[in-house]
C-alpha cells in the first residue's frame, strides 16, 4: 500500500494522506502522525466525499 498527500498539499507538512487500502476501501491518515488513528471509507462513501468537496458544499 502506498501513502500519498494531495497534490494542493504543496510543501506544507500539515497534510492528510491518502492510501488505497483495497479494491473496495480508502484510508485517510495526519501526515504528521502516520502511526496514528486511520479513517476508513468504502468507494461509495469516499466518492461522495470528494464530490462534496468539487462541489464546495464544505465552504
Amino acid at each position: 500500500m502506498q501513502w500519498f498527500e494531495a497534490s494542493y498539499s504543496g510543501s506544507a507538512r500539515e497534510c492528510v494522506e491518502i492510501a488505497w487500502l483495497t479494491a473496495q476501501h480508502v484510508g485517510i491518515r495526519d501526515s504528521k502522525n502516520p502511526d496514528g488513528p486511520t479513517l476508513v471509507f468504502d468507494t461509495d462513501e469516499w466518492n461522495a466525499f470528494t464530490i462534496s468537496i468539487r462541489d464546495s458544499q464544505f465552504d
